[in-house]
């Protein structure tokens, strides 16, 4: 019976891992708006970090967190660093690529309270008076990333805040373009 009770827990815990391993390798977050204000407006409040906490959806969720800037003042070398609560965790964002009123690259590294590090673009494509506005993310899917997805959807998980984040961007863009 003890046998047969290891044997069957000794399958289920492979079958799990199997599953786990059959996971996407890598994954990617896009959410995107139009906003109402010229594409230079809108690619200066990301090029330029410390600008972010006008519409960041994770800027308010620590009052107490701690920020640090490094390198050029904006664009291809800004560096941004946080610490903050369980919310926000500590991590580091590098713009690697700008180009003006079309993209901002950055890498971004997460450091606590687990490690990842992600390439996020800003994509902005001017449309008359209007701008369209691309979040992406790209990461890989350690093994444990993979469990993770199994259980939580990270689509679902963050894509809220880039929802929310690309909201908060489009009232400070809009207000200001008035």
């Amino acid at each position: 019976m003890l046998k047969r009770l290891l044997f069957g827990l000794a399958a289920l815990i492979a079958a799990f891992l199997v599953v786990v391993w059959l996971q996407p390798d890598d994954y990617r977050l896009t959410r995107s708006t139009t906003i109402m204000a010229p594409a230079a407006e809108i690619f200066a409040r990301v090029n330029d970090l410390r600008q972010w906490d006008d519409w960041s959806p994770w800027a308010k969720l620590d009052p107490n967190m701690k920020q640090g800037y490094e390198g050029a003042p904006a664009g291809t070398g800004a560096m941004y660093s946080w610490t903050g609560n369980d919310q926000v965790g500590q991590g580091r964002m590098t713009i690697t690529d700008s180009k003006p009123s079309e993209l901002v690259k950055i890498k971004l590294e997460f450091i606590k309270p687990w490690t990842a590090t992600n390439a996020t673009d800003f994509v902005f494509t001017p449309q008359g008076n209007q701008t369209s506005v691309k979040w992406t993310m790209d990461g890989d899917n350690t093994f444990m990333g993979k469990a993770f997805g199994l259980f939580m959807n990270m689509d679902k998980m963050v894509g809220g805040d880039f929802e929310k984040g690309l909201a908060q961007m489009k009232a400070v863009a809009e207000t200001t373009a008035k």
